[in-house]
């Protein structure tokens, strides 16, 4: 059943692959998942069509690994092999509790999950079902922001959300400038313009390009996420003018 308060119909939710550590060290921690698991069902049984992107840096970076010598290309390969584990780790995770999911590759790993085809993706989300969308572009030298930015495109997100541990952006790391200024809104030349690499630039022209806003928020503070899509204006939004 739709809920009437819900202010979004489509949106695309990006979460970086170190948010499923928690505080492990490495990998998947078991509550992490089964916590945003549920909240990302409390929007779905809402009414909202929700699709996923998950980055790999808790198990692997390529770009990394880049730099100590290995070769970007290969590197990079692994990277996208550690998001289709990350992708079916959070399938299994909303299944146990409910949720029909499809995870999606970039590409071709038929054995553990289907090829990403945007109408697929599509018919996938309007039959209720939460598309996982693995293996970024498919390409090398692309980031799973970039990934993020375009599937957010190619499904007609009409929000793009990036779940992080800090509440938004700010103008200095909050972490080590206690005086650190948050913005409640930016346009998206302007954070091109100031550098602010909350995600990468390409992912930021694109969802410019495209009219996509973002939003960027605190995956920390429980319910933000519905509390987002029913309005609420947490974190930092990003958009055309601000």
């Amino acid at each position: 059943m739709t809920d009437t308060s819900m202010k979004y119909r489509r949106v695309l939710l990006k979460l970086s692959g170190e948010a499923l550590m928690g505080n492990e060290d490495y990998g998947i921690d078991p509550i992490v998942i089964k916590a945003l698991a549920a909240e990302i069902i409390e929007v779905q049984k809402a009414g909202v069509q929700i699709g996923l992107v998950i980055g790999g840096g808790n198990i692997f970076r390529g770009a990394g690994l880049a730099e100590s010598g290995m070769d970007r290309v290969t590197g990079d390969h692994m990277g996208m092999l550690a998001t289709v584990i990350n992708a079916l780790a959070m399938a299994d995770a909303l299944e146990k509790l409910g949720a029909f999911s499809r995870v999606m590759s970039a590409i071709k790993i038929n054995e553990v999950c289907e090829d990403y085809i945007r109408r697929r993706a599509v018919r996938h989300l309007e039959k209720g079902r939460i598309a996982i969308f693995a293996a970024g572009t498919g390409n090398p030298f692309f980031t799973t922001d970039s990934a993020a930015a375009l599937r957010a495109t190619e499904i007609g997100a009409e929000l793009l959300l990036k779940a992080t541990k800090v509440d938004g952006i700010y103008d200095s790391d909050p972490k080590k400038n206690p005086g650190a200024k948050r913005y409640e809104q930016l346009s998206y030349d302007d954070v091109i313009a100031r550098n602010l690499q909350v995600m990468d630039t390409a992912a930021f022209a694109l969802c410019r390009d495209n009219s996509i806003p973002l939003r960027i928020y605190d995956m920390m503070q429980p319910g933000a996420l519905m509390r987002i899509l029913r309005g609420e204006p947490l974190g930092t939004l990003v958009h055309a003018k601000a």
